[in-house]
């Protein structure tokens, strides 16, 4: 609902317009900043809604700082988290015309929101964004399906795969920064609050991670955290 907003800013802002007609020829190395020259930045309070569940998908998002998580309610009540996307990822890809999920900021958060048809029309233009959006359609994907596949493991290994593949996202073999709480982590893997923490507590306790602060996890055996998720 914010979007509603915030797009009538975006639509109005004449940086927006004249970039959108006039993005140069990039080359692969230069893609990943196309989005926030086409586009135009955005902030959003913590929790805030930046588009809802069956609204339609006019833009394209990127995360400039912060982060977002995708969510969507089931029949019972219960919230479902899809993914959780951090800067530099883009989010708010769908097949169809509507998303099948809402999105929220996570904390204080800034994200690039880019017309979809605008993209589009960029992409056959231009070879290098077209692939890049091709790449990033493809981490999606995998992404999905990485989540479906965990949901069906055990708590351990859910959440041994869940601190492995933040590992990998912030590019840190030592260390994990989890922008999202610990009930978003529990609607993302599928478990409730009191399994994470237990799950949490008895990796702690096995010397397979620290826990100096709660949003700070560091990895000391990575080795036994990837059999957990084998």
């Amino acid at each position: 609902m914010l979007t509603r907003t915030a797009t009538q800013t975006v639509s109005s802002n004449r940086s927006f317009s004249h970039a959108s007609k006039a993005v140069p020829p990039f080359g692969l190395q230069e893609c990943e900043g196309m989005i926030e020259m086409m586009g135009a930045p955005m902030p959003f309070a913590r929790n805030a809604e930046i588009y809802g569940e069956g609204e339609p998908a006019e833009y394209l998002y990127k995360v400039v700082s912060g982060a977002v998580r995708t969510s969507k309610i089931l029949a019972d009540g219960r919230r479902q988290i899809g993914a959780f996307y951090i800067a530099g990822d883009l989010f708010g890809l769908e097949i169809g015309d509507e998303h099948t999920f809402s999105a929220e900021a996570i904390s204080e958060t800034k994200v690039v929101m880019v017309k979809r048809t605008t993209v589009m029309t960029m992409a056959q233009r231009d070879g290098s964004l077209a692939r890049e959006l091709w790449a990033a359609t493809g981490r999606e994907l995998r992404n999905v399906q990485g989540h479906v596949l965990l949901l069906i493991k055990s708590a351990q290994e859910r959440v041994a795969g869940f601190l492995l593949e933040m590992a990998a996202r912030n590019r840190s073999a030592d260390f994990v920064e989890l922008p999202m709480s610990r009930q978003d982590i529990a609607d993302y893997l599928g478990l409730t609050i009191e399994t994470v923490s237990r799950t949490f507590t008895l990796l702690e306790n096995s010397t397979v991670i620290a826990v100096p602060t709660a949003r700070r996890i560091e990895i000391r055996n990575r080795s036994a955290l990837s059999r957990l998720n084998s």
